[in-house]
């Protein structure tokens, strides 16, 4: 059984459920089944429903159906019976530069946790991350949790720009830019893999409960990863 915090609606044709407030693999487990559960049961006037740390949030026509009834049919399926969450499958290998100008805040977190950037690489490096959910562009995924040590906020002053690839942490999340835009994270390092690409048959790379680890490498080994990029040779 599931037990709701709350239901509540967001503005006139959104309704949020919200199943607790901490980023928890398990929890964000149940999240993603209700989401999926709720998409199979195709109820009236729902136009889509996407999930996010701790909560679902269900969009709906307004003039094929309220707020009411719409409570009223996602409780009776939320709280019935649910299957466990299956495991999530291999994790996803991302290969990364850290540090340097692919990685303009590595020493300022190395500062902050009171290690090395050696260190900050090492424990970034070595959790294996879940996709907790996507979003502020299209195919950004939100990764947690990183080690409580280089759990650094996000800068004061955003840059105007940073470039697709680069990994940032903020908190304790970690994720990839996947368009060069503004952002404020940390920024500790760069991939050549591309987490959206609209060429592809599947533009993203990640889906919501899927596992991911960074890899270290070095320039030279991320040079040619570009090259290959360019060329359609990397994902």
């Amino acid at each position: 059984m599931t037990t709701l915090v709350e239901i509540r609606p967001a503005g006139d044709s959104a309704v949020v459920v919200e199943l607790g407030t901490e980023i928890d693999p398990t929890l964000n487990a149940r999240v993603i089944a209700i989401a999926a559960q709720l998409r199979r049961e195709r109820i009236e006037g729902v136009r889509d429903v996407v999930s996010s740390y701790a909560a679902v949030t269900v969009y709906f026509d307004p003039v094929r159906t309220n707020f009411e009834a719409l409570t009223s049919a996602i409780t009776r399926h939320v709280t019935s019976p649910m299957p466990e969450p299956t495991p999530t499958l291999v994790p996803l290998e991302v290969p990364v530069c850290y540090g340097g100008v692919y990685g303009p805040d590595l020493n300022t977190v190395a500062d902050y946790s009171g290690c090395s950037a050696d260190d900050v690489i090492q424990m970034h490096a070595e959790v294996t991350y879940r996709v907790y959910l996507l979003g502020f562009v299209p195919g950004f995924a939100y990764l947690g949790r990183v080690n409580d040590r280089i759990a650094m906020p996000r800068r004061e002053t955003p840059r105007l720009s940073v470039a697709a690839g680069t990994v940032g942490i903020a908190g304790c999340q970690t994720g990839i830019y996947p368009l060069t835009t503004p952002g404020g994270w940390q920024l500790i390092g760069r991939t050549a893999t591309c987490p959206f690409d609209p060429a592809r048959d599947e533009p993203l790379l990640f889906t919501v409960g899927d596992s991911v680890r960074f890899v270290p490498i070095d320039e030279k080994a991320f040079r040619q990863a570009i090259g290959k990029s360019a060329t359609g040779g990397v994902t």
